[in-house]
């Protein structure tokens, strides 16, 4: 009775059958191993391993019990412990393909791909039939970045299996990674289709409608996700983050939707948190943590890098928490790190309880609302003091974060009430930025060859809505010959292209006047500045590492700022640097400015960001700054 209660998830009521088997026949151990199921089930991890224990107990052989054991030390966390299991299952049962499986999952929570994929090799070699062995190989090739080859292994799991919903999400999420957008949405609506409550699908879809431009569904479908799991909280925060995106917010509405973000996943662990006694010792370093899965080639990365690389080590003791696959930036930010923790696969419990021994004493979250962040570990408040910083736009709504760094161009004072954090702001700008080491030289501006005005926007597709799309055809109608180049990933999927092409149709543009171009390597998207004049700023999200690059690369941006923290970080920047000039108020004056400016378009040989890596400023136009 139990077993079938648990197939048709009545898991509380499976567990009482359970214990009623055992409290009839006491040395029952398929009983016990059968519980243990079912706790792992309900993420009642400890209290599965002990049950899985006392199968072991009573049977020492029982191989399924060490291969179950070792499937829940692996969702703690624990996979050198969940390896060991699984060995000692192997070797009492050698063709136990289960067994490899579930220790595939450990080597792949410890970051060797490698072993896992070939783990997992194993485990379908015993059993070609066995549909999660080859949908966990395609997330572990996945990882390695073998995306045709995941594709490969998540379609066979499906062949299999083609009611497993998970690998229709995996699967989705390959297309996603190989910019198959268009293959990566059909997929998820055609499992909605037929499983209109799944709410990861609902999840799913939302991230990669809001990368392809379609804010409005994406909203919508986050929502979905959220409203059919309420405890559902990345889906929650994915739909906080979209919101930026949206027209019409100020800080105050956003303060109100983070509030109750705090409220619905976070407030519960207020009551729990620690006591801290870190030493005020006035004479030692400070022991500062932070917390990312973004330490690598992302905004974040650029953002911080200079930072680390930078801080008087005699006064700093940096402890890194990252939930990243590195990459060339992660190993250069390590290396000026004094202490690396990989924290990927360890639950948010676990990682609060080895900041709070570690003795953090500030601790920086780097992530907010964004994708893998891990706030309910900030929620724990792990360190007595918790600072939001340089990964997200606003507030985070926590009532364990302390600060919120900024500046006075982001965070005006009278929007200070609408943050649950206290607000610093930095003398200059609230972010320093490093630029990659292969970032090519500034070329001249391209209107002396061309003989006419390229206009370019490299941002994010979300950013890139309908207001803006309809101001900027403003622009490109009033200058003759004139062209607007816009390049993103999230161009490659054909809805999105059409999304374009029929908005500027509408605004009476021919479509010979725009140029459409997908994700290239970040070295040829850097150059590909060289062939434009002037970037075109979206709102009301502005660019932010998207507008470092261009300046570093002496194309101006021309900004409108608006009410929100995520429209002003262009403002920052040009603020800092002392070009005034290529601000707006209004949308009437950027789109006077973007004329003014093409009147004899200039390329300065490098503008210098926030004091960091400067090679040549522009002379004239007020002042710089340092970081």
């Amino acid at each position: 009775m139990g077993a079938s209660l648990n197939l048709q998830g009545e898991l509380s009521n499976a567990i009482d059958a359970y214990v009623k088997a055992i409290s009839i026949w006491p040395d029952f151990a398929e009983a016990y191993n059968n519980m243990g199921n079912t706790l792992t089930n309900q993420k009642k991890y400890e209290d599965a391993i002990a049950t899985y224990n006392n199968a072991i107990s009573l049977m020492p052989e029982y191989a399924e019990a060490y291969s179950n054991k070792g499937n829940a030390l692996s969702k703690q966390g624990k996979y050198h412990d969940a390896i060991a299991a699984c060995l000692k299952a192997i070797s009492l049962k050698p063709d136990y393909a289960e067994a490899y499986n579930n220790m595939g999952v450990a080597f792949t929570g410890q970051g060797e791909h490698m072993r896992a994929i070939n783990t997992f090799r194993d485990a379908i070699a015993l059993n070609a039939g066995y549909a999660e062995a080859h949908n966990n190989m395609g997330l572990a090739l996945l990882d390695q970045g073998e995306l045709k080859e995941s594709i490969l292994a998540f379609k066979t799991a499906l062949s299999i299996k083609p009611t497993f919903l998970e690998t229709r999400c995996n699967l989705s999420n390959a297309f996603r990674r190989l910019q198959q957008f268009d293959d990566a949405i059909a997929c998820l609506k055609e499992t909605l289709k037929t499983h209109p409550n799944f709410i990861e699908a609902h999840n799913n879809l939302g991230d990669i409608l809001k990368e392809v431009g379609e804010l409005d569904e994406a909203v919508s479908c986050f929502k979905k996700a959220y409203t059919l799991e309420p405890s559902f909280v990345a889906a929650h925060s994915n739909c906080l983050l979209a919101m930026h995106y949206c027209q019409g917010q100020t800080a105050a509405t956003l303060y109100e939707l983070h509030k109750a973000w705090n409220e619905d996943h976070a407030q519960e662990f207020q009551s729990l948190w620690p006591t801290h006694s870190n030493s005020r010792a006035s004479d030692r370093r400070l022991r500062v943590g932070f917390v990312s899965p973004d330490l690598g080639r992302h905004p974040v990365g650029y953002f911080t890098v200079g930072l680390f690389e930078h801080l008087l080590k005699e006064e700093v003791r940096i402890i890194a928490y990252s939930d990243r696959n590195p990459d060339a930036l992660t190993e250069r930010i390590r290396a000026a790190t004094d202490e690396w923790n990989e924290t990927a696969g360890i639950s948010d419990e676990a990682l609060a309880d080895k900041i709070l021994t570690d003795n953090i004493d500030i601790l920086f979250d780097l992530t907010g609302h964004s994708a893998n962040n891990r706030l309910l570990v900030f929620a724990r408040k792990p360190a007595p003091v918790q600072v939001s910083w340089a990964g997200y736009v606003g507030t985070t709504g926590l009532s364990a974060m302390d600060y919120y760094l900024s500046d006075k161009f982001s965070t005006r004072e009278e929007e200070e009430p609408f943050y649950s954090e206290k607000v610093i702001r930095m003398p200059d700008s609230w972010l320093c930025y490093t630029p990659p080491n292969y970032a090519p030289a500034v070329g001249p501006s391209p209107y002396k060859e061309n003989g006419y005005i390229t206009f370019c926007s490299f941002s994010n597709p979300a950013k890139i809505n309908d207001v803006t799309l309809s101001v900027w055809s403003k622009i490109i109608s009033a200058i003759p010959n004139s062209i607007l180049l816009i390049k993103y990933g999230g161009i490659d999927s054909n809805a999105n292209r059409k999304r374009l092409e029929s908005n500027f149709e509408k605004n009476g543009i021919d479509l010979s006047r725009l140029i459409l171009e997908g994700k290239s390597p970040h070295a040829e998207l850097l150059a590909r500045y060289n062939d434009a004049d002037i970037a075109l700023d979206p709102f009301p999200y502005s660019g932010g590492l998207t507008t470092t690059e261009a300046l570093w690369m002496g194309v101006p941006v021309i900004t409108l700022p608006g009410d929100t923290f995520a429209s002003r970080h262009s403002l920052s920047y040009l603020s800092v640097l002392g070009f005034p000039e290529l601000i707006a108020k209004t949308e009437a004056e950027y789109i006077e400015l973007s004329l003014i400016h093409i009147s004899e378009p200039t390329r300065p040989e490098r503008i210098g960001v926030c004091g960091l890596g400067v090679e040549k400023k522009r002379g004239g136009g007020g002042g710089g700054g340092g970081g």
